[in-house]
């Protein structure tokens, strides 16, 4: 039997629409069109609404430990959108006295007006996507904003909120070293206590893709990493995750739950959720195309996909994002959260202990430096048929 009541419960809201879809990017996220944004707006604004006073609370019974919006871009709704969304939450279930209230936003939808009204609504965290501060970059890119929307958007986002995480990508096509220290420098001194430092990645059905741009060898990706993380490193944050950097106590408390397999309420179009009972570990899968969505929104159709997780889902699930902190997991938590015993996986911690991926001290299992450089080759030894 599960301990789900020790389980943290997130909530993820999908916003699915933003003004231009960039060339690396494979998220549910559709361009709109201006004349369109404030109807699509309130109709799927009733759309969420209606799913959050459709949820089933019996399976839920424990507070929210945090909410995120994410896009998409969700700084294109006004904060009245965030105040009824906030609001019905409330309404169906009781937040953690510390609930971290998070909205992705972009500089290129800069509107003071807007940041200031998140925070009255009770936001009190923001994620910027940035991605580089040179407009060499940005432009390569294709993102909306240029390097002074970037520092403007940043500062007042840390004038504003308890906590700020800038978005950053390194490996871009033909950067520098000295570009990518340029860039880490103007994060610095900015003076965010969370910075995300992201490998720029090519997905299927991407621009990207289609037409790939130069990038940077694996060797040279290797520097570039290296660069990042003894910078940040030698100005006191803490290297907390695979590609996330904090000051003390400022780590996201929403992706820490993802990572330490907790459970999470996914609304909206394509939304995820994972949800542990007494006796199983369920994914649901909201229906992704926003116009569908709200259709079926008509009807309490949410759901287009349900999973049971078997042990071995529970299993590679587990360590594929546990082994994401470079702090790893104490043996207890694996149990608690796969409803499984640490023996289990004997054979494959001794594997990976022997290729001196993982290490175990004192009850708590994490990669080692080699295995956070080769974290696939590490998930692939508890990967089973």
């Amino acid at each position: 039997m599960f301990k789900e009541k020790n389980i943290p419960l997130s909530i993820y809201v999908h916003i699915p629409w933003c003004i231009h879809k960039c060339p690396y990017c494979d998220f549910n996220s559709h361009e709109f069109k201006k004349q369109d944004i404030k109807n699509d707006e309130s109709i799927y604004t009733e759309a969420l609404v209606k799913q959050l006073e459709n949820t089933n609370i019996n399976n839920y019974r424990k507070p929210i430990s945090s909410i995120f919006f994410g896009g998409g871009t969700p700084s294109l709704f006004n904060p009245e959108t965030f105040k009824k969304i906030i609001t019905k939450i409330k309404d169906k279930f009781e937040l953690n006295k510390n609930c971290e209230i998070t909205i992705e936003a972009n500089p290129g939808t800069l509107d003071k007006e807007f940041f200031y009204g998140y925070k009255d609504v009770g936001i009190n965290r923001m994620s910027l996507g940035i991605q580089s501060f040179n407009q060499k970059h940005l432009t390569k890119l294709e993102r909306i904003h240029d390097q002074q929307e970037a520092i403007e958007s940043a500062s007042l986002a840390l004038k504003l909120f308890d906590k700020v995480n800038i978005d950053l990508m390194f490996a871009l096509p033909q950067q520098t070293k000295l570009e990518l220290s340029d860039d880490i420098k103007m994060a610095i001194d900015l003076n965010s206590s969370h910075i995300s430092y992201y490998h720029l990645t090519i997905e299927p059905n991407t621009t990207f893709y289609k037409h790939p741009p130069k990038l940077p060898t694996h060797d040279e990706s290797a520097e570039l990493f290296d660069l990042v993380n003894k910078k940040l490193v030698n100005n006191g944050f803490l290297h907390y995750e695979t590609s996330a950097y904090a000051k003390k106590n400022s780590e996201c408390k929403h992706n820490l739950n993802y990572w330490n397999f907790g459970d999470y309420i996914g609304i909206g179009a394509g939304a995820h959720s994972k949800i542990t009972t007494n006796d199983s570990i369920r994914r649901y899968v909201c229906h992704k195309n926003p116009k569908y969505y709200v259709s079926e929104a008509s009807k309490n159709n949410y759901i287009n996909d349900e999973q049971l997780l078997s042990t071995n889902d529970r299993i590679f699930e587990f360590m594929m994002n546990a082994l994401r902190i470079n702090n790893g997991f104490k043996t207890n938590i694996f149990e608690e959260r796969t409803n499984l015993p640490i023996k289990k996986i004997e054979k494959e911690l001794s594997i990976a202990k022997d290729k001196e991926l993982i290490e175990e001290i004192n009850g708590r299992i994490k990669p080692t430096l080699l295995g956070q450089q080769f974290l696939n080759e590490l998930l692939q030894i508890f990967l089973k048929d």
